[in-house]
């Protein structure tokens, strides 16, 4: 059964769909919850998992950093309003997009990719794959081709009309979120302890940027001195990649394999060699998250199991307002093109 995204609250109850739609949305709730599914595009672009799997290999070859960067935007897109592509969308004049959020900014990186996805998936079957779900094929392609497990995929969904940088600002964690606020985040979209943990290592393959961890080596909870959750050797590595006086959209791996998809982000944490401080505290400042993290850290095949399971359910979280297949991932349908399409 889909689950309902509202934007409100974020804990609202299936059985009471039509009572959280009115008071989370403000509006008439006049489009039910797609029922998503595996084969989706079977009959209407039997070829729509491959095509895009082959892309996203095209990217990898040329990028390797570029796949996990497109792994992101789903859950970047999931958590604000559901996964609808609204994450996809360029700012208007008229409507300010969720890539200037401030969780974003600076940060959110290989639209471009999801451009040439869309632009594959387009020329074979024009008008029939949502962005959405091709945000949500790349994803588990960018795990599986650097290593990790493969999962079905559920498919469905329809792309929103607007974006809101305003729900991103309100929704999405900083890097220096805690245990407990992430707890609670997750358990607003019914998702586990063992969900948060395992979806967190997303971060096995990717970079993240100085700026994110500025203050943790300088100036941890105001403290003017660095997290004490930290190895020295590693901390001396970072104090060298990342000065104060550094250029802080300087990037490094987000563990010690950052192309390859494995449980090594778990051993880190456990040797207190997290990047970000939402990383670290998984293990170091909570029981119930430190358990998860030394079992995966343990056991690989038990992450990959309970990573994939966290996946299909972050899929789940619907924008049950009615929607459209965009052409062009970027706009709504009949708004004029972007300028300078590819470049952002």
């Amino acid at each position: 059964m889909a689950l309902l995204l509202p934007r409100a609250g974020r804990a609202c109850l299936l059985l009471a769909v039509a009572v959280c739609l009115a008071y989370a949305f403000g509006r008439r709730a006049d489009a039910a919850v797609k029922e998503l599914r595996v084969g989706y595009y079977a009959d209407t672009c039997p070829a729509a998992e491959e095509i895009v799997r082959e892309a996203m290999a095209r990217a990898l070859a040329r990028e390797p950093r570029s796949v996990a960067s497109v792994m992101r935007l789903q859950f970047h897109d999931c958590f604000v309003n559901g996964c609808d592509g609204s994450v996809l969308m360029d700012a208007t004049p008229t409507m300010p997009g969720e890539k200037e959020a401030l969780s974003n900014i600076n940060s959110l990186r290989s639209f471009e990719v999801v451009d040439q996805l869309k632009d594959a998936v387009e020329e074979r079957c024009p008008g029939v794959v949502s962005c959405a779900d091709i945000v949500v094929m790349a994803a588990r392609d960018a795990v599986s081709l650097t290593g990790g497990p493969r999962w079905d995929v559920r498919l469905g969904r329809e792309d929103s009309l607007t974006a809101s940088q305003e729900d991103s600002d309100n929704i999405m964690p900083s890097p220096r979120a805690n245990a407990t606020a992430l707890i609670r985040l997750f358990a607003g979209y019914n998702l586990s302890v063992i969900d948060l943990v395992a979806l967190s290592g997303s971060h096995s393959i990717g970079e993240a940027r100085c700026f994110s961890i500025m203050f943790r080596l300088y100036n941890q909870s105001g403290s003017g001195r660095p997290d004490p959750h930290m190895d020295p050797a590693y901390r001396a590595a970072l104090h060298a990649l990342c000065p104060l006086a550094v250029d802080q959209n300087v990037t490094a791996g987000m563990d010690a394999t950052p192309v390859v998809f494995d449980n090594q982000y778990f051993k880190d944490l456990v040797h207190l060699r997290g990047f970000l401080n939402s990383d670290q505290t998984l293990f170091s400042d909570n029981p119930f998250t430190r358990v998860m993290v030394k079992r995966f850290s343990d056991d690989q095949d038990a992450f990959f199991r309970a990573f994939a399971e966290g996946m299909v359910k972050m899929g789940e979280l619907q924008n049950p307002m009615k929607g459209e297949i965009r052409a062009n991932c970027r706009v709504a349908n009949g708004s004029p093109p972007p300028p300078l399409r590819n470049q952002v």
